[in-house]
């Protein structure tokens, strides 16, 4: 029997409506400062994450997957408190947007720890997509309630 929780996601994002759900299927991605390459004479920003299957959980599955995520018509790319060291693993608690001169914006992704990576876009365009194989996980992602 087939698993359809196993089936590869690929989701596009055009709208900020759109980048939310893509950032929640990418909540608690964990990727190292290798997997992250911003192509600027492509205008194009990208990386590979090792997301957690949320769908999976509600099914009592704990599993991760190779996913990669790209952004189009990136003007540039900054980044803040991101680490550098060998082994250093940066997990993903959101994807957002903010616009300032419509369609264009601020593409801002939320790592934990207060790191972020700020991307100036043109407009949003954005593509998610999963690429390889499901593992088991060795937890399920937890964030203790703010206090």
């Amino acid at each position: 029997m087939s698993d359809p929780v196993a089936e590869p996601l690929k989701l596009i994002a055009l709208d900020a409506d759109d980048l939310s759900v893509i950032s929640a299927h990418l909540q608690d991605a964990v990727l190292k400062r290798g997997d992250i390459a911003y192509l600027p004479a492509e205008k194009r920003f990208a990386l590979a994450l090792r997301r957690f299957d949320w769908e999976g959980a509600t099914q009592g599955q704990k599993r991760r997957r190779l996913s990669a995520l790209h952004f189009e018509r990136v003007t540039a790319a900054r980044s803040t408190k991101i680490a550098t060291g060998e082994g250093a693993v940066l997990s993903l608690l959101a994807v957002t947007f903010a616009e300032s001169d419509g369609p264009a914006g601020q593409v801002t992704l939320h790592f934990s720890d207060g790191a972020a990576i700020r991307l100036d876009v043109e407009c949003i365009e954005a593509q998610m997509k999963d690429l390889g194989p499901i593992w088991e996980a060795v937890a399920t992602p937890a964030h203790p309630e703010a206090g």
